[in-house]
């Protein structure tokens, strides 16, 4: 039996001792696995004096105002203290708050004039974050329609280079606006190493507060290659070689310095910091050393003298910040093209779960996030061990300690060029599975975040940049979660293949729920011809040669049918069925499907768009699958006939009410 004292320090701390599987069959966490979390928390649980001494610290740091009160507009909110108070506003001017008096406890209503400001009660000073009641809707930039939109990996993008970048999506945005489109949504465009061109998983970021230089608009680069897949090391070199060249012009010309100095400066010491960690980074790698605490000389310690004697002045530091200022500039310019092209949203941002404990941020920040532990998936049905995605994410008691500054920081760097916002594995605000270092997947807990200030400064901050938002919520979502986030105004995600009914049918797109985004599939998931051909299950039997292939075959052939009625019952589909060699048929009848669906956006990856049968990303491989190196063909096949019929019948569709 757990230890009493530990059981109350996790809870406290926000880690749940029990869980329920995907066979809703109760679960344990072990104690030693709850220690080590708390470890891994700041929170020291080895003992039984530890534990007490732990648990009088939080509880007592529970009753104190946290650095930032999260608010709506007008509600009613309760707090210790006796008064006065006073409202100072971010624009200026202030306000008495008129309290109700209840003991030792003040209660008063919240003014409607959104914004952080300081809330002065008793002499002490706080945030208070009012937010709107929800987030900018899709219907809200829509105009009365029904809008649709185009998904696309940046890198797949062929514009003659070795792979896309921000100038080819900005071409492809506006190509895709003069063929009806409103949206055009990425993967990730975080911050990688660039000192290790081996790493191009976008949802394995270094920070999520800056960008991938290597998709900076480069100078032409020599021949456009053939191939159908990047070779990322080369290519990512000669990519970072064009960057180079172009900083040296800059030093050598000073042309835009006075930009360059102001986006420095607007960067502050975050993007310092950055700057120093890449180049660090390139110092330290190739002589084996991997990860930043290996460092020698006081380099892994971002707030040593070694380190801050590395000036912003320093070349190496300095092309960094280069980088970094060419890459904004590039994705701004694509934002404006989508826009300029007439599109409502232009570019939906993918911000990731976490980042990479061995990266930038936690580097630079170490404070923020939680160490030695690894955020991923309990096990399931599709995952029997569990899932480990190698990433670590924010600390909630540094959350509250901050006042929100690293979650606000990252939110805002996803929204600064774009109209809208994906937030990747989105039931993460409400909690999230984390197993200690070293430890299989299925030895985690889940952790709790606070879901209502996260959605509700998701929404004040959707509002001040002008973005919608986007929630992945797939998967085992938690209770409560879809409603809260829906009525905070982001829209949940709907993927036909998971759109069923009790009896294992297809739904009908007009059930589902406006407030959502409509899709025939994902990034992780395959095509439509994939799907309908079962190039997934070729894909799952090459790698795992001992499962069930017979079954799932026989399961695809039953799912077939039922999509196919589906279909017909839709009015997206009519005829017989397609067989399996005729799979290329039953891609533009899906399309009209998920197009025929009552959301107000309707997402369509390129992929499908252009009939292909693989998919850019197979979870759980490495190797096994060409994971994020699929190149389109030249110019993205927008221009071929069948594409722009494909299209032109998906906005036909979306238009009529």
């Amino acid at each position: 039996m757990s230890n009493a004292s530990l059981l109350a320090l996790a809870s406290r701390a926000g880690l749940s001792a029990g869980w329920s599987d995907y066979r809703g069959q109760p679960q344990t966490v072990s104690d030693e696995v709850l220690t080590a979390l708390l470890a891994a928390m700041g929170i020291d649980a080895g003992s039984e004096a530890a534990r007490l001494a732990a648990l009088e610290r939080l509880e007592r740091e529970a009753a104190e105002p946290p650095a930032m009160i999260v608010a709506r507009a007008g509600q009613r909110i309760e707090l210790a203290g006796r008064g006065p108070a006073e409202l100072h506003f971010e624009t200026g001017g202030s306000q008495t708050l008129k309290l109700r008096h209840e003991g030792d406890r003040i209660s008063f209503r919240v003014p409607r004039q959104l914004g952080y400001h300081r809330l002065e009660l008793d002499g002490a000073a706080v945030t208070l974050a009012i937010c709107p009641p929800r987030a900018l809707r899709v219907g809200d930039v829509a105009g009365g329609r029904r809008l649709w939109g185009l998904a696309v990996q940046i890198y797949a993008l062929n514009g003659g280079g070795p792979f896309g970048d921000f100038g080819d999506l900005g071409r492809f945005s506006a190509t895709a606006a003069g063929l009806g489109a409103d949206a055009v949504a990425v993967s990730p465009v975080h911050a990688l190493f660039a000192a290790d061109p081996g790493r191009y998983g976008p949802y394995g970021p270094s920070t999520r507060l800056f960008l991938n230089p290597l998709y900076a608009r480069a100078e032409a680069l020599g021949e456009a290659p053939e191939e159908e897949l990047i070779d990322w090391p080369p290519a990512a070199a000669a990519r970072l070689a064009a960057l180079r060249r172009g900083y040296d012009a800059f030093r050598g010309s000073g042309e835009g310095r006075a930009d360059f100095d102001a986006f420095v400066r607007a960067g502050g010491d975050l993007l310092l910091a950055h700057a120093r960690f890449e180049a660090l980074d390139a110092r330290f790698r190739p002589q084996g050393l991997y990860i930043w605490r290996d460092w020698p000389g006081g380099y892994a310690d971002a707030a040593s003298p070694a380190v801050q004697a590395l000036s912003p002045d320093d070349p190496e530091v300095e092309f960094h910040l280069y980088a970094q200022w060419r890459a904004d500039a590039d994705l701004g310019a694509a934002q404006a093209a989508a826009r300029d092209a007439g599109m409502a949203i232009g570019l939906i941002a993918d911000m990731a779960v976490g980042m990479d404990g061995w990266g930038s941020h936690a580097w630079s920040r170490p404070d923020d996030v939680l160490v030695g532990v690894s955020v991923g998936a309990p096990p399931d049905l599709l995952g029997p061990d569990g899932q480990s995605w190698g990433l670590t994410t924010f600390s909630p008691t540094a959350l509250r300690r901050t006042g929100y500054a690293p979650f606000l920081a990252t939110l805002r760097a996803s929204m600064r060029r774009a109209g809208g916002v994906r937030i990747d594995h989105a039931i993460g605000l409400q909690r999230l599975w984390v197993t200690p270092e070293g430890r299989p997947a299925s030895d985690g807990a889940y952790l709790a975040y606070p879901r209502d200030d996260l959605l509700n400064l998701i929404a004040l901050e959707s509002h001040r940049h002008g973005a919608v938002v986007i929630g992945e919520d797939l998967g085992t979502v938690p209770e409560g979660f879809r409603e809260a986030s829906t009525a905070a105004g982001m829209a949940g995600m709907r993927v036909l293949w998971f759109e069923r009914s009790r009896d294992g049918g297809f739904s009908s797109p007009r059930t589902w729920g406006r407030d959502a985004v409509a899709m025939t599939t994902t990034h992780d998931l395959p095509t439509v011809d994939g799907w309908w051909r079962g190039r997934d299950i070729d894909w799952r039997a090459q790698i795992h040669p001992e499962g069930d292939e017979a079954g799932a075959r026989a399961e695809r052939a039953t799912d077939r049918g039922r999509l196919w009625r589906a279909m017909v019952q839709s009015g997206a589909a009519e005829g017989p069925e397609p067989g399996v060699a005729q799979a290329a048929d039953a891609v533009l009848p899906a399309l009209l499907h998920v197009a025929s669906s009552a959301c107000d956006l309707a997402i369509l990856p390129i992929e499908d768009a252009l009939g292909e049968v693989e998919q850019p990303n197979l979870p759980g491989t490495t190797t096994e699958h060409p994971n994020w190196r699929r190149r389109l063909p030249r110019g993205e096949g927008l221009d071929q006939p069948e594409v722009a019929a494909r299209l032109a019948a998906v906005d036909a569709r979306r238009t009529r009410r």
